[in-house]
C-alpha cells in the first residue's frame, strides 16, 4: 500500500480505491509492473449534462460526492481459479464489477453493469486506464511513443521492440496521458434498460518484436472483440 500509481497528474487522483486497480508485471526480467485501473470512470447520460456514477479517486466531484454521500472501500475476492472479481451497488441501485483473469498470455478483463432503476442508462462511457509509472519501458513522460488503433491503444519502449497493449470492446476513445503517464481504451456500455445487465471485454497484454499489426490482428482472431 501507499504507491501511488502516477508520476504527475497526482492532484487529478487523490485518495486512489484499491478495488479498482490490478498490477501487471511484464514477462521480461526487471520489467517493474503497471496498474490496470478497472474502472477508473463511469459516466452516464448525454453531454453536456451527463453525470459522474462513479470515480476511483478523489477529483472530479462523482453524483454521490454532490449529495454528501460516501462509498464504502471495498476488496478483490480471489477465486480458486486464479481469477478476481469486485461488485458495488450505488445508491440508486445501480450495480457494477468487475472481473480480471490473468492468463499466460494476457490479462483478460469484463466489466458489467444493472440497472436497478426504472429508467432506461444512456451514454455509459466507462474510463479504464492502464498506469505506467512502475514500467521503465514505458514510463517516459512522453505520447510519441503512442499507437492508437480503435479498439487497441498500445506504446512502446524507447527502442521499439517491446509494447505494451490495451482493447476493449465498443471503444469510443484510445488515448493517452503523457503526464501520468497512462493509457486508455475507453468503452461504452450499450444502452441499459431497468432490469438489464451489459457486459464489456477488455485485455492488456505485452508484446516484444516489432510487427506490431500482425499482433494486433492476432488478438483480433481470438474473436472476443467482435462478439456480443
Amino acid at each position: 500500500g501507499g504507491r501511488h500509481p502516477r508520476v504527475g497528474f497526482r492532484d487529478g487522483a487523490i485518495r486512489p480505491h484499491r478495488e479498482s486497480k490490478i498490477s501487471l508485471f511484464p514477462p521480461w526480467k526487471e520489467g517493474g509492473y503497471v496498474v490496470v485501473d478497472v474502472p477508473e470512470a463511469i459516466w452516464s447520460g448525454p453531454r453536456p449534462s451527463r453525470e459522474l456514477l462513479y470515480l476511483a479517486h478523489t477529483h472530479v466531484p462523482t453524483k454521490w460526492d454532490k449529495q454528501g454521500i460516501s462509498l464504502e472501500p471495498l476488496e478483490w475476492t480471489r477465486h480458486t481459479d486464479g481469477t478476481y472479481s469486485v461488485a458495488r451497488t450505488l445508491p440508486n441501485q445501480v450495480k457494477f464489477g468487475a472481473r480480471v483473469q490473468p492468463t499466460a498470455n494476457a490479462l483478460q478483463m469484463e466489466l458489467w453493469i444493472t440497472n436497478g432503476t426504472d429508467k432506461t442508462l444512456t451514454g455509459l462511457v466507462v474510463q479504464n486506464c492502464v498506469m505506467l509509472k512502475s514500467a521503465p519501458d514505458f514510463n517516459q513522460l512522453t505520447t510519441e511513443n503512442n499507437l492508437l488503433s480503435s479498439p487497441f491503444a498500445a506504446r512502446h519502449n524507447p527502442a521499439g521492440n517491446r509494447w505494451l497493449i490495451t482493447a476493449w470492446q465498443h471503444c469510443v476513445r484510445p488515448w493517452g496521458n503523457s503526464i501520468c503517464p497512462c493509457l486508455h481504451s475507453d468503452p461504452q456500455f450499450p444502452d441499459c434498460k431497468p432490469g438489464e445487465t451489459q457486459r464489456l471485454k477488455g485485455w492488456v497484454s505485452f508484446y516484444e518484436g516489432t510487427n506490431i499489426e500482425k499482433e494486433f490482428e492476432r488478438i483480433r482472431q481470438l474473436g472476443w472483440i467482435n462478439k456480443p
